[in-house]
């Protein structure tokens, strides 16, 4: 027993080996102070006794039979919602920003099996990920409650599952045909269908758009009148990370008493040194984090500096992660992560970093234009045209020419779909 002692006592004191010369100035890292006073200057935006949207659906969280991790993504997954309800974050984005920023070890799966309770929560559609699953998602509601019609119920479904892109164009004429319905049932279909809610976190009132669109920037650019262009890293109230000195003195105490502390002492300081080695980790971590968010902010107002200086969304140049991750020396994943979820207070609006990303597209002359820029162009014309005679892709195509930018009719049909906007005959009279 006395030399199981013995080797105890030997094993930490080797371990306890190199404390104290050198922990005599352990490293301390001052938070930076960047944003001091800035929440001071900004407004407090108060509603009363209006509970968030936040708080409702933490209240139906609390009912469900959740342990602590589950609770964890949860509430995670909740704050990730669009305004509307919907997430529009990927699974693996959400289980990689728990794992990196959080410590939460969750699989896509695990993130995916907790998403499938809130969407049992309401209001239906909750923490869907596309229209098609917000739909769905309601019908089967309707389906388990039993209070509407199961034969409609499961012509719905077959139309929102099966016939999507031609319930989308409103191609009637193509479902009806497909599903073998007569004119009456369609119109049945049709009058059910459109009292589905697109954007169900909408049925929970204002205070969706008020709880979810109050964004805390990550960080704040400002630009003088001189074109400079500046920013800094919101901090908001963090205080001051360093190592607790009281921490640092004990292990000073026992490197100056090494000879006369107990083996309860010197047990006691090896779980002071583990603390303290874990401090350092920590405090190490947040400032590489700081670094790279910073990195990643310099490269993107370098690269669009033209915007922040005018604030017009055609002045935002070709712009992909690779870039970035070129300019700072990061790797393409982590400028992901990084511009995933985090916003910039500028002169022109709150805006996400994603929105300053967007692909190129070279002209035969080998000239680049974005294609953010040839959207905006093609959103002016299409709102700008007679709306009783709404001009046709080709017709689009022609015009876009003409301001110079040589696009394809398949290119405009392509960039019209992703800015939502419906082919000619449907814009006719106005009705989008």
């Amino acid at each position: 027993m006395q030399r199981e002692r013995e080797e105890r006592a030997d094993a930490l004191d080797l371990a306890l080996q190199g404390i104290g010369r050198d922990d005599e100035e352990l490293p301390v890292y001052q938070g930076g102070r960047e944003m001091q006073g800035a929440a001071g200057d900004r407004e407090e935006m108060v509603y009363g006794d209006t509970r968030s949207f936040y708080d409702q659906m933490l209240d139906q969280v609390g009912e469900l039979e959740l342990d602590e991790r589950e609770r964890y993504i949860m509430e995670y997954l909740i704050q990730s919602l669009d305004s509307d309800g919907l997430l529009r974050i990927s699974i693996e984005a959400v289980s990689d920003e728990l794992a990196i920023y959080h410590g939460i070890d969750a699989t896509p799966a695990d993130v995916e099996q907790v998403l499938h309770k809130l969407q049992q929560l309401d209001p239906p559609g909750i923490g869907a990920r596309t229209l098609q699953e917000c739909l769905l998602l309601q019908i089967d509601r309707k389906i388990a409650d039993g209070t509407h019609s199961a034969a409609i119920c499961q012509q719905m479904r077959l139309v929102i599952a099966e016939h999507f892109d031609a319930f989308t164009k409103k191609h009637w004429d193509k479902i009806q045909s497909a599903m073998q319905i007569d004119d009456s049932q369609v119109h049945t279909l049709q009058r059910e269908l459109r009292r589905l809610n697109p954007k169900p976190g909408s049925s929970m009132g204002e205070t969706v758009g008020r709880s979810m669109q109050q964004i805390t920037p990550d960080f704040v650019v400002d630009t003088q009148d001189d074109g400079t262009v500046t920013f800094a890293l919101n901090t908001g109230d963090v205080p001051q990370l360093q190592v607790s000195p009281s921490f640092a003195q004990l292990l000073s105490e026992y490197q100056q008493n090494k000879a006369g502390m107990s083996r309860q002492m010197k047990e006691a300081l090896l779980y002071t040194k583990q603390k303290v080695e874990a401090a350092q980790s920590f405090i190490e971590a947040v400032r590489t984090r700081r670094r790279t968010l910073s990195l990643t902010m310099q490269a993107i107002v370098s690269l669009q500096h033209k915007f922040f200086e005018d604030g017009d969304e055609a002045s935002l140049r070709p712009m992909i992660l690779k870039d970035v991750a070129e300019r700072t020396g990061l790797s393409l994943p982590t400028i992901s992560r990084v511009t995933n979820s985090k916003y910039v207070q500028t002169r022109w609006g709150t805006l996400p970093l994603r929105f300053f990303f967007s692909d190129g597209y070279k002209t035969e002359s080998g000239e680049e234009l974005s294609t953010r820029e040839i959207k905006a162009a093609l959103r002016d014309l299409i709102e700008g045209e007679d709306q009783h005679k709404p001009l046709s892709d080709d017709a689009l195509s022609d015009r876009l020419k003409q301001m110079g930018y040589p696009i394809a009719r398949r290119t405009v049909a392509k960039y019209r779909e992703q800015l939502g906007l419906p082919v000619a005959r449907l814009r006719k009279g106005g009705l989008t």
